[in-house]
């Protein structure tokens, strides 16, 4: 429908401002919908190149409207607005073309195929993934099925820091527990981790267990003195853990990468030197600096810190230069806020590199802190983590479902209070249930007519005329829209919203209207509208990786 009367639009401003070229043509929905289906204010915005008064410029735009079977009437409203109302046959059309396009309806080719990546999670291989990590794989996941629904050829990829400080208080944590040292034993480090998970990894060592982890196998030592054989078995079954995790999370990727690989091939020498060459670089304090002051940095930054060692950010462009080498142009990183202050550096480091990388590249989605609630109160531990709330805490209180859901509905840059009480109700307060439920009352009315639903597509939807049943349509219709704008904007919550949005439409329908009743005509207009409203709540669903039940 929007299509449509944009094309309708864009014939009237050729005859009306036939000097006024490449128009944003704006059409909106009205907050009221007495006020129509859609609303324009192109005589607004013609009016000062065509020197008119706008609501003179809206009764020429109408004049010049081309006719429509598709468009009831239209109407100018305050200072030049053109209101527009669709014909019920104009809102009826989505359910044929949802019948026709089945679980393809919404999807798109703008994306014409064009490789991205997008880096999700990358947590350190230090312990079981909290709460913040799985806000990044909700996120991250439904950006991935986001974007290959709108046409891009997609790359899931996870990053892991296995090398630094951190792996080497792991590594000193895991040795502690072989060795029998607590954390309350004055000789435990400083920085070591504390977690009951630690004694888990300890254990397993020293019973020589074997532990697989994505594209290895590992097999300890039991040698509680064997630092090197601690730290890689550690890695590995910490990593191990996290895919247990992700994979109750339905969460798949198609790369991983690792940090170490970095150093160990040569890259981060073979960035540093090209750095060097780039002539960005400086020594000073016995320390090596590159320019990013050069780049819109605030100040330069250390590379090599005068101890030796490189600081954390030189692996990090290292990495991102092997993913424009790898061929991807477009790339974006789905990280926690607390990763904001790498951006203009590592852009930076990027840019300096001057191998055609643009500037702005990668995109980045930085999503906030989730706060978990229960009972009214924060949950800030887990049995096993010891500190924090673990992603697998979550998953086993409320499901699957609900913990994706929850914690994709709300903008990444948004902080995000999940309530675990909230989750687990099956009450129309919770969301998730909320859209599952209209989608199994659907099922329930389709089971009761017990006829063909393939038959449906034929039905005469000539009688879809009730006040409900177009709201449901237009919502219907929007879904197309809603997808590619979501894509666009990297924004999962766009979709979120939009099912709720569209399970109110489908219970309110349910609570007006009986659908399986005498009226042949009606009946079948009745269930040709729900089947259709089905498809799009599991294809919705779907985007965000939530099941669509047929029974609750």
């Amino acid at each position: 429908m929007k299509a449509h009367l944009t094309q309708l639009l864009t014939q009237a401003a050729k005859s009306v401002a036939p000097d006024q070229h490449d128009l944003n043509i704006i059409l909106e929905r009205p907050k009221n919908a007495q006020h129509g289906d859609f609303a324009s204010n192109l005589a607004m915005m013609l009016a000062k190149p065509l020197k008119q008064n706008p609501r003179a410029i809206a009764e020429a735009l109408l004049k010049a409207l081309p006719a429509s079977d598709y468009l009831a009437k239209a109407e100018i409203a305050g200072a030049g607005f053109i209101n527009f109302f669709m014909a019920a046959s104009a809102k009826s059309a989505v359910i044929g073309e949802i019948f026709a396009s089945g679980n393809k309806f919404g999807q798109s080719g703008i994306g014409q195929n064009r490789k991205v990546m997008v880096e999700f999670v990358s947590a350190n291989p230090t312990g079981p993934l909290h709460v913040g990590h799985g806000r990044g794989a909700a996120v991250g996941d439904c950006l991935c099925r986001l974007l290959a629904a709108t046409g891009w050829d997609v790359t899931r990829e996870f990053y892991y820091n296995d090398a630094g400080a951190q792996i080497d208080n792991l590594t000193l944590s895991v040795q502690c527990r072989c060795k029998g040292i607590t954390p309350d034993d004055p000789t435990w480090p400083e920085d070591g981790y504390r977690g009951n998970y630690i004694t888990e990894v300890a254990s397993a060592y020293m019973s020589k267990a074997t532990v697989k982890a994505n594209d290895r196998s590992m097999t300890a030592k039991g040698n509680a003195d064997d630092n090197e054989a601690i730290r890689e078995f550690a890695i590995a079954y910490l990593r191990h853990e996290q895919d247990l995790d992700l994979r109750a999370f339905g969460v798949n990727f198609d790369v991983f990468s690792l940090e170490s690989a970095l150093y160990t091939e040569g890259k981060v020498e073979n960035t540093v030197k090209q750095l060097l060459d780039s002539g960005h670089s400086y020594e000073q304090d016995d320390a090596l600096w590159l320019r990013t002051t050069d780049f819109g940095d605030d100040k330069d930054r250390v590379m090599r810190k005068k101890e030796g060692g490189y600081t954390y950010f030189v692996p990090d462009v290292a990495y991102h230069a092997e993913k424009w080498q790898r061929g991807f142009t477009r790339a974006i990183n789905e990280q926690g806020a607390d990763h904001h202050s790498t951006i203009t550096r590592v852009r930076a480091g990027l840019q300096a590199l001057n191998i055609g990388i643009p500037q702005g590249w990668p995109d980045y989605v930085l999503h906030q802190m989730v706060t978990v609630m229960r009972n009214g109160e924060e949950v800030k531990i887990s049995k096993r983590a010891g500190s924090y709330v673990t992603l697998r805490d979550l998953i086993d209180e409320v499901g699957c479902d609900a913990t994706r859901y929850f914690l994709a509905a709300r903008r990444a840059d948004s902080q995000l209070v999940f309530d675990i009480d909230l989750a687990r109700a099956q009450t129309n307060d919770n969301p998730v249930y909320y859209i599952q439920y209209a989608h199994a009352r659907i099922c329930a009315v389709l089971a009761q007519w017990g006829g063909d639903v393939g038959s449906l597509n034929q039905a005469d939807l000539a009688p879809l005329t009730a006040e409900h049943e177009l709201a449901l349509m237009q919502r219907l219709a929007e879904f197309p829209e809603l997808v590619e704008t979501a894509a666009q904007e990297l924004a999962p919550s766009n979709v979120a919203n939009y099912l709720k949005e569209l399970a109110s439409d489908l219970h309110s329908y349910y609570n007006a209207q009986q659908f399986l009743v005498d009226d042949e005509k009606i009946r079948l207009a009745r269930l040709a509208l729900i089947t259709a409203t089905r498809q799009v709540i599991r294809s919705g669903l779907n985007l965000l990786g939530v099941n669509a039940p047929e029974k609750m």
